[in-house]
């Protein structure tokens, strides 16, 4: 199968990034069939579709009328509906492995031999869900960032089994979608984005818990220094223009003082035992009483769409 061969997408989950993954293939051409387990799962799914329409629109980044991306889509409780003969399988359901084995050995009884399918998970092991397929050469991961529709990477990752063209295809798939796609050569706990992010939070939390700057202190240092420059040239690109000389010298002194804990940190553990989650509960390492979260989130939303939109535009 070949890029040009795939016409029909079915979207397994409309929840918060099924959702968005389903509106990134409508907005580009495809027809998606939306498969959830309820009807009002699927209308909630709809209603963040619509929301998320109206703010891409705002933004100047659609060229076509809500009306026509929405007809692309079609919402259905029926696995028969949504599986048969589609070219293109991406889920977002639970992240819970026993759960995703059950559903992907369900979805193989009703498509092609050659439908590619692939997981969003963010951190589930595509080797363990394809072991009980009976193609598993087809199965891979693409991870898409939360938020799906704002965020333009998407990790391609291959499991034990799966074939190098399911991987290229898929990459080559999320590309023509609009998202910025990078393939692994093979799968590791946490893929790469997330090894990165909880090595860089496992050092931030060590700093704190050592005393040596707040939690405050610690986001400004990171958002207006390593944030604005590795948005821009990544971190080993940054060591080429820096000199690897210098950067091996620091290493020599500096990776003996770093947190290098394999539990998790005790002050996380904390702030988990005690209920204070962040956002989602009004406190964590921050208060966030009031609307001091949702503007954040605004802001973070405004600004990536701004991004986008220069994407778009070069």
């Amino acid at each position: 199968m070949n890029l040009s061969d795939i016409h029909t997408i079915t979207n397994l989950g409309a929840g918060t990034m099924g959702h968005a993954t389903a509106l990134q293939f409508a907005v580009n051409g495809y027809p998606v069939r939306l498969l959830d387990t309820s009807d009002t799962a699927l209308q909630q799914g709809m209603t963040a579709i619509q929301h998320d329409l109206t703010t891409f629109r705002e933004a100047g980044l659609l060229h076509e009328d809500d009306a026509t991306i929405l007809n692309r889509i079609t919402p259905t409780t029926d696995y028969a509906v949504a599986l048969t003969d589609t070219d293109f399988v991406i889920e977002s359901i639970i992240e819970d492995l026993a759960v995703k084995q059950e559903v992907w050995q369900r979805v193989e009884t009703f498509v092609r031999d050659d439908t590619i399918l692939a997981t969003n998970t963010s951190g589930l092991s595509p080797t363990a869900i394809q072991s009980v397929l009976q193609h598993p050469n087809r199965f891979v991961v693409a991870h898409f960032w939360n938020p799906a529709q704002l965020m333009p990477l998407v990790e391609v990752v291959p499991g034990e089994h799966t074939d190098a063209a399911t991987v290229d295809l898929t990459t080559a798939l999320m590309n023509h979608i609009g998202k910025h796609a990078v393939s692994l050569k093979r799968e590791s706990l946490g893929f790469v984005g997330n090894r990165i992010q909880l090595a860089v939070l496992r050092e931030a939390l060590h700093i704190v818990d050592a005393g040596i700057a707040s939690p405050e202190a610690v986001d400004d240092i990171i958002k207006y220094s390593l944030g604005r420059r590795w948005s821009l040239v990544g971190p080993i690109a940054s060591a080429d223009l820096g000199g690897l000389d210098v950067f091996d010298n620091i290493s020599k002194y500096l990776y003996a003082d770093l947190g290098a804990a394999q539990d998790e940190d005790p002050a996380l553990a904390q702030k988990v035992a005690d209920n204070d989650l962040g956002l989602k509960t009004g406190h964590g390492f921050y208060d966030w009483d009031g609307d001091a979260g949702a503007q954040i989130v605004a802001q973070r939303d405004k600004d990536l769409l701004k991004l986008l939109k220069q994407d778009q535009d070069q």
